[in-house]
């Protein structure tokens, strides 16, 4: 099937198996790398995108639901002041060791602070709860998480 979508901004035509996951299109097809593949399951946030504002397991979304919709990656988020200040206060708090979840986690926090600007220590958890990282204890991800909420928070005022 060929289909056609938005990507980073940029019209986006491909010809593939509907049933191919979307991380395999990004990674294999396009060279989107940023987004990772791990779990396959959807269980772990790695290969987290936006589609259409929203976040989404790009290994649960196949080739054939992404029809003309708005898929934004990592890499996507280059020139985004939101992404700019999250990253920054991640990396400022040190939140990641090896660094390999931290692309699903910025598109959480990205889709959650684009939708809801000022929210709760909960509404963060709950946000990131289908983001697994490895290596922390998720105490460092949490106080950039909230540094970031910070940061967007005094840029608006």
């Amino acid at each position: 099937m060929t289909t056609s979508f938005t990507l980073n901004g940029q019209a986006c035509s491909l010809t593939c198996q509907p049933e191919t996951p979307l991380v395999k299109v990004l990674r294999d097809e396009l060279a989107m790398t940023a987004t990772k593949e791990a779990c396959s399951i959807g269980r772990c946030g790695a290969c987290l995108v936006l589609i259409n504002g929203k976040a989404a397991n790009a290994c649960l979304t196949m080739a054939f639901q992404i029809a003309g919709a708005d898929v934004v990656t990592t890499e996507g988020l280059e020139n985004d002041p939101l992404a700019t200040a999250i990253r920054l206060a991640l990396a400022e708090e040190n939140a990641f060791q090896c660094g390999y979840c931290a692309p699903g986690f910025v598109m959480a926090l990205v889709a959650l602070l684009k939708e809801h600007p000022a929210p709760s220590e909960d509404e963060i958890r709950a946000s990131l709860e289908g983001n697994i990282c490895r290596c922390t204890g998720y105490h460092s991800i949490m106080r950039g998480a909230l540094a970031a909420v910070r940061l967007v928070q005094e840029t608006m005022k």
